[in-house]
């Protein structure tokens, strides 16, 4: 095994966590900042910002009409649409009810203004109050208590009578009521997973406790960083990019742990003293994992670009989570390892000198087998999962109705149905629109005379200016609805000097869609030249970060187009949500562009010694068992996301999971590999390494050295 260096190659702080001094300052830092951050963590749900502005987009029309609108009611309101229904006719004394339950809603919390109704349908068997709710700071939060008190007192004595409330503020309310409590039901999911993996990767019943205790540090701290930015620096967190940071940083700490642990099993068969083991783990280990954790941070801050409010705060949240992940997995995890000691892999200690197990185990049979025909093997693999890009044919992702974001069928979902059924579709969910004072009537007699339009309301005026509200006559979720919108801005637009501007429930959907869309055109193209940049700079190539990015864009098609045919034919979900093919895009790349940094770090490593051909051998030989294990946690992880009852929760979550998989199982282990076999030394032009010949016989391995 050759004698051990004396010399360690990490220097300065890098050093810190393999010093025999060190491992304990680097201990006590982190025990530190866990106490301070612990108390700011927890209240980082309370700093979440769940109103309609922190998802839209800044410039858009509805997101203007939303602050003008305030003239006219200074806080923000959503209607409440208490819907009565009995088959065989309304009777007197539902109207007697219907009218005493009208006088309670104004008592009822958060609500704010005049109640309106009830107001009786045409065919005589429904009736409907419109009841004012104040969303206030707490976004969709401070709506259930209202609607939760609407049902309580529509229900109470109804007499036979179906009840539902809907609208805005019945649909944010069963909203909020899905998203209650998502950070502990993730938190205990992704925990639970990751337990399970971890032991049966490990198989020891300690060693799983350090990466999960590191993980679960991370995140803690993470929380309390985004928690001191969002309080103080205007960072914007939302209950979607508060979800997915812990799915993030603990599938992503947990990998950065398993590559740094399966390095330190290795060195520690090769050098007698842990500590050294550790340096020359954490300096042949780190620049992958730091060059995989630049490629994920930099496509986060690549959505700072984006229109979308809620999409641009996700990327530095994201990115707050993935750095601290991995200051957490470089420092404290190298310091509990080397604290611990070679007992902590009981019962399967990697003992000085003995061999080491990847060298001839199941991944170098099978890099063996893709040697023997890597051209064949690669065409296969890449017409395999063209065949699954032709399920894009089916993606659908314009948008989901309202009925279409849960998975389930909520009160307000049900309530909608019986509106539509009695009362003109977009009964509840007017458009608003704001104009000059001066040109409130014709800017009304437009709007009204425009097709899809049931009715508009005499104008408000206010400080110059001008509130109408207009009434759809189709779903406000419906494409018919959003084609209505489309031709009420061109009529109000163009009444000369009137300034108008046209809101509502149906134009913000409209605008976020639009707004999706052109993140999409902008964000997508720029993170794959940020990733191709990280890559050229870490393997010193050109043609190799081209094959990787080729791939990754391949199985993210591939991935797409399965998950397409899930949704629509196995899930049955009606479509996806504007925003999905990015947010799967961006974490697809970054996070499985990691596991080809470390499988072509390592090729790259081996081939100066073997030669390309046998390096791929050698590199997925000893990167495959550790890639695979950490693929199925971060794929688990993510499909946590899964037991949500959110339909765009879903999706991600199952996208993200397949994709990681297919990237772990088939894209690394089998296409790369084929394809460095198949371009040889080829692969690393125009670096010196493309110009070196292949050794006739392979230089014996040095105890630094995997």
């Amino acid at each position: 095994m050759g004698t051990p260096s004396t010399t360690t190659p990490v220097k300065g702080l890098a050093a810190l966590p393999c010093a025999r001094r060190g491992k304990w300052a680097v201990l006590v830092l982190w025990l530190v900042l866990l106490a301070l951050a612990g108390p700011l963590a927890g209240k980082l749900m309370g700093a979440e910002d769940n109103q309609a502005s922190s998802w839209l987009p800044g410039s858009a029309e509805s997101t203007k009409v939303l602050n003008d609108q305030r003239a006219f009611q200074p806080v923000d309101l959503a209607q409440a649409v208490v819907v009565y229904q009995r088959d065989t006719g309304i009777t007197t004394l539902d109207r007697a009810k219907a009218t005493a339950d009208a006088a309670a809603f104004a008592n009822a919390p958060h609500v704010l203004g005049r109640v309106t109704g009830p107001q009786e349908s045409a065919d005589g068997k429904a009736l409907q109050t419109v009841v004012p709710v104040d969303i206030g700071t707490g976004g969709w939060n401070d709506l259930k208590p209202a609607v939760d008190s609407l049902r309580a007192t529509a229900a109470d004595h109804s007499l036979g009578m179906a009840t539902h409330v809907t609208g805005p503020a019945g649909i944010g309310a069963d909203q909020a009521e899905a998203f209650s409590g998502i950070d502990g039901t993730l938190l205990y999911a992704t925990v639970s997973v990751v337990i399970v993996l971890l032991l049966l990767t490990y198989r020891s019943p300690v060693l799983w406790l350090l990466p999960l205790l590191c993980a679960g540090t991370a995140l803690t701290v993470a929380e309390a960083v985004i928690y001191l930015l969002a309080k103080h620096a205007g960072l914007t967190v939302n209950a979607q990019s508060a979800g997915i940071l812990i799915v993030l940083v603990l599938g992503a700490g947990t990998d950065y742990a398993l590559l740094l642990t399966a390095r330190y099993r290795e060195e520690l068969r090769r050098h007698q003293d842990r500590h050294e083991a550790m340096a020359f783990a954490l300096h042949r280990a780190g620049p992958a994992i730091g060059a995989s954790s630049a490629t994920v941070v930099a496509s986060m801050l690549c959505l700072l670009i984006a229109e979308m409010n809620s999409t641009r705060g996700l990327g530095p949240v994201c990115a707050i989570g993935v750095l601290v992940a991995l200051a957490a997995m470089v420092t404290l995890l190298p310091a509990l390892l080397v604290i611990f000691g070679r007992w902590v892999f009981w019962p399967v200690r990697p003992a000085f000198g003995t061999p080491e197990p990847t060298a001839t185990g199941r991944w170098a049979h099978i890099g063996g087998w893709i040697g023997r025909r890597p051209r064949k093997v690669w065409v296969g693999t890449a017409l395999a999962l063209a065949a699954c890009c032709l399920g894009l044919l089916s993606l659908n992702a314009n948008g989901l109705s309202t009925a279409g974001t849960f998975t389930g069928t909520p009160d307000s979902v049900t309530g909608q149905q019986v509106l539509q059924q009695h009362f003109p579709g977009g009964t509840g969910a007017p458009l608003t629109i704001i104009s000059t004072a001066t040109s409130a009537d014709a800017v009304r007699t437009a709007a009204g005379q425009t097709p899809g339009i049931a009715g508009t309301t005499v104008p408000l005026v206010a400080k110059g200016s001008a509130w109408t509200q207009a009434t759809l006559a189709d779903p406000p979720d419906s494409a018919a609805a959003k084609a209505t919108v489309d031709r009420v801005r061109t009529a109000v637009h163009a009444v000369p000097d009137a300034q108008a501007k046209v809101g509502g429930s149906t134009a913000v959907v409209l605008d976020a869609g639009r707004a999706a869309a052109a993140d999409n055109r902008a964000i997508i193209p720029l993170v794959l030249a940020v990733v191709l940049l990280i890559l050229a700079g870490l393997l010193r190539a050109v043609v190799a970060p081209l094959v990787l990015i080729a791939t990754v864009v391949l199985s993210y098609a591939a991935a797409l187009g399965v998950s397409s045919l899930f949704f629509a034919h196995v899930f049955q979900f009606e479509g996806e949500d504007n925003a999905f093919p990015l947010f799967v895009f961006v974490f697809l790349v970054a996070l499985g562009i990691d596991y080809n940094i470390f499988l072509t770090t390592r090729v790259r490593e081996e081939a100066g010694r073997l030669g390309t051909r046998a390096g791929a051998v050698a590199g997925l030989a000893a990167t495959g068992g550790v890639i695979t294990s950490a693929g199925l946690i971060l794929a688990s992880t993510f499909a946590v996301l899964g037991t949500l009852p959110v339909v765009g929760f879903a999706e991600i979550g199952f996208a993200v999971a397949f994709g990681v998989l297919l990237d772990t199982l088939v894209v690394r282990s089998v296409l790369v590999t084929a394809l460095a076999m198949d371009l040889d030394r080829h692969l690393w032009w125009p670096s010196a390494l493309s110009r070196k010949s292949t050794p006739t016989r392979p230089a014996p391995l040095p105890a630094s050295r995997p």
